[in-house]
């Protein structure tokens, strides 16, 4: 393949994220799909999250991607470029149709949770070097990938490789690992998404999804098999998550991590959760958001809890994060407060700060 040389001359956004956006039907009630008498529309899909997230945050976002010339496209782009998103680099395709999908009411991390994908053939499948030249990508400061593109079909893999080719003054390279099992067919999986990830700056991934996929148990596991990117972040669940800045002398690093960088872990302040779907990608957002701006490790560890926090208290994959001032005072609690931090349902709302600052008392 003949690799483009493209050279930035315009202003920078700040992160450009790449991938399938869909529209989601979300239930009315509980039970199983079977059940389940209505839905209510909505708008779902990992990359475009993260920049809904970030433009809401205050950040220029782009998402890129590929949607049907029909009208769950036309409500995509509506609802994406309400965020605050630019869209235009997303293309319409007269021949393939937007993906959609349906789920159940329940914790994804449950068996009861159902799913159910119509995105075979979708107009996001045929995203490929060709159909995303790498010029629409560029001009950014981050370029945020998942895992979940590399799944879609052979020429969205190709894509990712593309995209994360190392070459001058590429963009900080943003992978979250995101394995959906579902979605891959031919058992190379583990293989292409370590690779994948060894070729990006900043890794996200879950310590279950590096049980499953490599055998990992734990952080250093995990750090040994991903050992490449200057930035991993390994989400532990209820205990938190735990990164590493490899980059000696780097100012973003705490002053308390070890000699391989690594920040100790941050636990996730009490949530009470109305829904744990889309809660990964507003983590990444917050992590971005604060990499954006220079923070230390700790403080990004906060900031990606604190827009887990927002997703979780909100039925759908989108919520309102909490405004800047406010996620920085928040973030610099100190350690006995940042543990009695207790939000809930509309905490990001104008008017709960008080409420809220009672709750660490």
């Amino acid at each position: 393949m003949t690799r483009r040389s493209v050279t930035v001359t315009g202003p920078l956004v700040d992160a450009v994220c790449v991938g399938e956006s869909m529209v989601t039907f979300l239930p009315t009630r509980p039970g199983r799909l079977a059940d389940v008498p209505a839905f209510t529309r909505a708008v779902g899909g990992a990359e475009s999250n993260v920049a809904c997230a970030l433009a809401a945050a205050g950040h220029r976002a782009r998402w890129v991607g590929r949607v049907g010339a029909d009208g769950f496209g036309d409500h995509l782009l509506s609802t994406i470029t309400a965020y605050g998103v630019d869209t235009a680099a997303v293309r319409r395709d007269p021949h393939r149709p937007t993906g959609v999908y349906f789920r159940t009411d329940a914790d994804r991390s449950t068996d009861a949770h159902e799913v159910v994908y119509y995105r075979a053939g979708s107009a996001a499948s045929a995203m490929s070097p060709e159909t995303v030249p790498y010029d629409t990508v560029a001009d950014t400061r981050i370029l945020h990938l998942t895992g979940i593109t590399a799944a879609l079909s052979p020429g969205c893999r190709a894509l990712l490789y593309e995209l994360t080719e190392p070459r001058p003054a590429r963009p900080l390279i943003s992978f979250d690992v995101n394995h959906r099992p579902a979605l891959w067919r031919d058992g190379e999986a583990p293989e292409v998404l370590r690779e994948l990830a060894n070729r990006a700056d900043v890794v996200f991934v879950g310590a279950d999804e590096a049980r499953t996929l490599w055998g990992a148990h734990g952080f250093r596991d995990v750090a040994d098999l991903i050992d490449r990117p200057r930035t991993l972040v390994v989400k532990l669940g209820e205990d938190g998550a735990r990164a590493a800045d490899r980059r000696p002398g780097s100012p973003a690093r705490t002053e308390d991590a070890d000699a391989d960088g690594a920040a100790p872990a941050q636990r996730p302040p009490r949530v009470d959760v109305v829904s744990a779907v889309g809660a990964g990608d507003a983590f990444a957002a917050g992590f971005l958001s604060a990499t954006l701006r220079g923070l230390p490790l700790r403080d990004r560890l906060r900031h990606g809890h604190l827009g887990a926090a927002a997703a979780l208290t909100v039925p759908g994959d989108l919520a309102p994060p909490p405004g800047r001032a406010r996620a920085d005072r928040l973030a610099a609690l100190d350690d006995d407060a940042w543990g009695r931090l207790h939000l809930g349902p509309g905490w990001t709302t104008a008017g709960t700060e008080a409420d809220e600052e009672v709750r660490t008392r």
